[in-house]
């Protein structure tokens, strides 16, 4: 169904050898099944300016390692117009085709790798995309989060404070329907801030994985 061979877009890529349906199970990602920690651990000396990545997440305890016992999945290259996407199934990844693929056209997925807080200034350079497509977003990574307009802050805290008038007015006329300040929830119920993350549970930075697409239905060939 496919081959490996030099890529336009980056080193080696793979290729269809024919057809290839839309929903068709291409081919599951293969390699030494890993703990984050051990991920870390391993590539610990690499370069921050190294691209170069064969991990690929599978849940928050299992990172696979396609750079040792990996298969042909590990050279299909990022794609921001993929033809491909990865999927989980029983915590196993799985390329599928999400068009139909022609006879010589080469597999790409969108790798979504990961963004980290303290990532250098220049990751997306470093990262960066060359598959050439018209929606290229210039990096491999996953698209940065949106931050929320001005006017959008302001609508919202102009309804806030509408709503509160609201409340202040309802209350007047109704002072008996005033909420009892002794049933008020302790402050000391609140999530105790000790429960968060532990920053020191944080991924090396540098140390990037691809992140799986949508749950894949089912593997098929």
């Amino acid at each position: 169904m496919i081959e490996v061979r030099h890529s336009p877009v980056h080193g080696y890529g793979v290729f269809a050898l024919r057809r290839i349906r839309k929903g068709t199970t291409v081919i599951e990602y293969l390699g030494d099944r890993i703990s984050h920690e051990e991920a870390d651990e391993r590539y610990s000396d690499k370069d921050a300016k190294d691209n170069h990545t064969f991990l690929f997440t599978v849940d928050a305890k299992t990172v696979i390692d396609a750079g040792r016992n990996g298969n042909e999945a590990r050279f299909i290259n990022h794609g921001c117009d993929p033809n491909c996407e990865s999927g989980i199934m029983t915590k196993r990844v799985f390329i599928e085709a999400i068009r139909t693929i022609q006879p010589g056209e080469e597999l790409v997925y969108d790798y979504q790798i990961q963004r980290d807080p303290d990532d250098p200034d220049d990751v997306d350079e470093i990262f960066a995309c060359r598959c050439g497509a018209a929606s290229c977003r210039g990096s491999m990574l996953e698209p940065k989060k949106q931050r929320r307009g001005k006017s959008g802050a302001r609508k919202r805290q102009a309804k806030r404070r509408a709503g509160a008038d609201d409340r202040r007015a309802k209350a007047k006329r109704d002072a008996s329907t005033r909420r009892n300040a002794g049933t008020r929830r302790n402050a000391g119920t609140r999530r105790n801030a000790g429960t968060r993350r532990n920053a020191g549970t944080r991924r090396r930075a540098g140390v990037k994985r691809a992140r799986p697409g949508r749950p894949s239905p089912r593997a098929r060939r």
